[in-house]
C-alpha cells in the first residue's frame, strides 16, 4: 500500500522540521510549503492526501488558503486540518465554516497531532466507501462534483452545506440529533457549538426550498421521506 502523504503549510521553519520528522516516522511521506500560496501550488502539483494548514502566514494566510482550495476541482476534495495559535472560538468555527475539517490549537503534543491526522484520513477513507451519487425526490446529489441538481438549475454548495445535505439524504427518513451530526459532518474530535448545524440548514433551505429537511423539534433534524 502507497504512504499517505502529508502536506504541512506553516512559517516556523523548527515547526515544520518537527512535524515532518514525526510524521515520517509514522509512515508518511511529507511535504512543506512556508505560506499558502506556496502550498496551494505543491498541493496542486503533488495532490496530497491531507493539509495541515497554519492560519497567520505572510503572502496568503490560512482561511484565504482553504477557500481557495475548495474553490479549486482538483484540490477540493482534499481534508484540512487547521493548526494554529488562534484559540478563539469565533476564528475556530469561521476556519470550519470555510472548509477546515478539524481545528487544531498549538501547543499539542505530537502524539494527539498525528492521532487527529489519522483519524480525519479514516473519516474521508470511509466517505470514498460509500455511494457518491444520490437521487432523492426531485434533486440529485453529486459528490464526485460537490455539486447539487434540482431539475434543470445546479447548485454549488459550500463543503459544510453540502456535506450536511449529503449525510441527512443518505439517511432518508432517520432523525438525526445535532451531536451526531456535527460529529460526522464535522468531526469528534473538535468542538463545535448546536448552532453551527442550525445555520447551515438554514442556509440549505434559503437555497433549496425549506421542503427537504424537517426540524424535529428538542432533537434535530431529518430529511423527508
Amino acid at each position: 500500500m502507497p504512504k499517505q502523504t502529508i502536506l504541512v503549510v506553516d512559517d516556523e521553519k523548527d515547526l515544520l522540521d518537527l512535524i515532518e520528522y514525526n510524521l515520517k516516522k509514522e509512515g508518511f511521506e511529507v511535504l512543506k510549503a512556508e505560506n499558502g500560496e506556496e502550498g496551494i501550488a505543491v498541493a496542486k502539483e503533488k495532490n496530497p492526501d491531507l493539509v495541515l494548514l497554519d492560519i497567520m502566514m505572510p503572502k496568503m494566510d490560512g482561511m484565504q488558503a482553504v477557500e481557495e482550495m475548495r474553490r479549486d476541482d482538483q484540490l477540493k476534495k482534499i481534508p484540512v486540518i487547521f493548526l494554529t495559535a488562534r484559540s478563539d472560538e469565533k476564528t475556530e468555527v469561521e476556519g470550519l465554516n470555510k472548509g477546515g475539517d478539524d481545528y487544531i490549537t498549538k501547543p499539542i503534543s505530537t502524539t494527539k497531532l498525528i492521532s487527529r491526522i489519522k483519524a480525519v484520513l479514516r473519516r474521508f477513507d470511509e466517505k470514498e466507501e460509500e455511494t457518491n451519487v444520490l437521487e432523492v425526490h426531485d434533486i440529485t446529489i453529486d459528490r464526485d462534483r460537490y455539486i447539487v441538481n434540482k431539475k434543470e438549475e445546479e447548485f454549488h454548495l459550500p463543503r459544510k452545506e453540502f456535506e450536511l445535505l449529503f449525510f441527512l439524504a443518505s439517511r432518508k427518513g432517520k432523525v438525526l440529533d445535532r451531536q451526531t451530526l456535527l460529529n460526522k459532518v464535522w468531526g469528534d474530535n473538535i468542538y463545535v457549538v448546536d448552532r453551527t448545524v442550525d445555520v447551515h440548514v438554514r442556509k440549505i433551505r434559503e437555497k433549496l426550498g425549506d421542503h427537504y429537511i424537517e426540524t424535529v423539534k428538542g432533537v434535530g433534524y431529518r430529511f423527508k421521506e
